[in-house]
């Protein structure tokens, strides 16, 4: 699994600079987009985005956890954002090296004098003296398959540990300290006590992690995206065996085989019919060279680690669990709920009776009405990779309630995802899905379009992601 590389989400691109003009401009365009279709639920009346911005600042403040994490560094002793992010990496950085030692012994080897160096620069906190001690022991390949072959076999014994760290350093430099301070918080304080977050973009991987280290309150925090390899399952069961069971070796071979099985069933429909629809998924490598079938890409790994995800759910009935995504997991998503920014797994309160009600999708709406409007208000523009992850985000969170059937509150999540981050390929792709399924193809058809026409960058991006993308396809022969 291409652990690092592929969980992420953001470029180093320049910061986004968006003008007042333009912000006003986005923000006349939301409010007086009237949402009056209907959808599941029975509202009162359409509502329209102005009448319900009007509201979320209320309406989330209620409906949050308290801010406790916020209000410890903002109410707290003097410490600057930027003294507290940087004291929170020092301490991230001794318990990885404290975890790389037990890896080490755990492996009967010693950790070379150039991962010493590592760790101990990323204790400083000096970004580049970190760069360049992670490139000379990475490989210049910071993923966990295909950069193994370019590292020391000492290296990828302790490369969990090493990659942690690093993730954690690299969103404290790419991330204004406030602006990571607020993001990790929120999502902290969403979760009640005893939960295990289950992080995905490396934003939402390790910005919480970061800020959840040597808390009181420490939660177990873990990613998807590592599960389908075997070494950050042995780098689970060191941190967390004694707190939660971890699936083994057996069970990732079940995942990886019972994957395999289904994927050459669907490719050999395809090759055997060829005018019937296409059951390989966009995005997934299949084929058989010299007699072996062979499976690569995006989608292939992410099938698998949600497969380990969901046995890891299976092992541990008692656990409540949540999730933030860095690729859908549909087969989370009948049992989810929102919870704040994120989702809680398998809230599933009677058998064929759904919790996820009405209020859940107005309260979810409402929290990326006001995210919204702080993204394009606030300091969160000083970094573009804010803007995506926050972006990202609502993506998620319209996929969400557009699986539960909350059409019109996916279709304006959606539409706010776009407006935090034009860029964001994902957001177009899944809502003219929405909009097909809705019996609107044209309309989906034309949002893709338009957005190809403003970033033709993104073209190969589109060809990668699920849902409309066949349509879109079809639509262009």
């Amino acid at each position: 699994m291409e652990e690092h590389s592929m969980s992420r989400l953001h470029n180093r691109s320049p910061s986004i600079r968006i003008s007042l003009l333009a912000i006003g401009i986005l923000l006349l365009i939301l409010l007086s987009f009237l949402f009056s279709r209907k959808s599941k639920t029975a509202r009162d009346g359409p509502l329209t985005a102005e009448k319900q911005l009007a509201h979320a600042s209320t309406t989330h403040n209620a409906s949050s956890a308290p801010q406790d994490w916020k209000s410890r560094w903002r109410t707290g002793p003097k410490t600057t954002p930027e003294e507290l992010v940087q004291n929170k990496v020092s301490e991230f950085a001794r318990s990885r090296r404290k975890l790389a030692e037990m890896l080490a012994r755990k492996n009967g080897i010693k950790i070379p004098p150039e991962v010493q160096r590592f760790f101990a620069a990323v204790e400083r906190g000096k970004w580049d003296e970190i760069e360049a001690t992670f490139s000379a022991i990475s490989g210049e390949d910071s993923s966990a398959t295909s950069g193994a072959a370019k590292r020391s076999p000492e290296v990828n014994k302790l490369w969990p540990a090493i990659i942690d760290a690093f993730g954690g350093a690299e969103q404290a430099h790419l991330l204004p300290a406030k602006a990571l301070l607020n993001y990790g918080y929120e999502i902290l304080d969403s979760l009640r006590p005893g939960m295990v977050y289950v992080g995905g973009t490396d934003a939402g991987r390790w910005v919480p992690a970061l800020l959840n280290e040597g808390d009181s309150n420490q939660h177990v925090v873990v990613t998807q995206n590592g599960l389908a390899d075997s070494s950050y399952l042995e780098y689970m069961r060191l941190q967390f065996e004694d707190q939660m069971k971890v699936p083994g070796e057996a069970d990732a071979k079940r995942a990886f085989d019972d994957y395999v099985t289904d994927a050459r069933k669907r490719l050999q429909h395809d090759e055997q019919f060829p005018n019937e629809p296409k059951q390989v998924r966009p995005g997934e490598d299949l084929k058989v060279v010299d007699g072996k079938f062979e499976v690569s890409g995006q989608i292939a790994v992410m099938a698998i680690n949600e497969k380990l995800l969901q046995r890891l759910l299976e092992l541990n009935p008692e656990t409540s669990f949540a999730l933030q995504e860095s690729f859908p997991l549909s087969g989370t998503y009948p049992d989810a709920v929102p919870l704040g920014p994120i989702m809680e797994l398998r809230s599933q309160k009677t058998e064929g009776e759904s919790s996820f009600t009405s209020d859940l999708a107005r309260e979810s709406l409402n929290h990326w009405r006001e995210t919204a409007r702080e993204v394009l208000t606030g300091e969160e523009l000083d970094s573009s990779d804010t803007v995506k992850t926050y972006s990202h985000d609502a993506v998620a969170a319209a996929n969400l309630l557009a699986a539960h059937d909350f059409t019109a509150e996916a279709e304006e999540a959606y539409r706010i995802s776009s407006m935090m981050w034009p860029g964001n390929p994902e957001a177009p792709v899944a809502l003219a899905d929405l909009l097909t399924k809705a019996g609107r193809p044209e309309e989906g058809t034309k949002i893709v379009q338009e957005f190809l026409q403003k970033f033709p960058g993104e073209r190969a991006a589109i060809e990668r992601l699920p849902g409309a993308v066949d349509y879109y396809r079809e639509k262009q022969k």
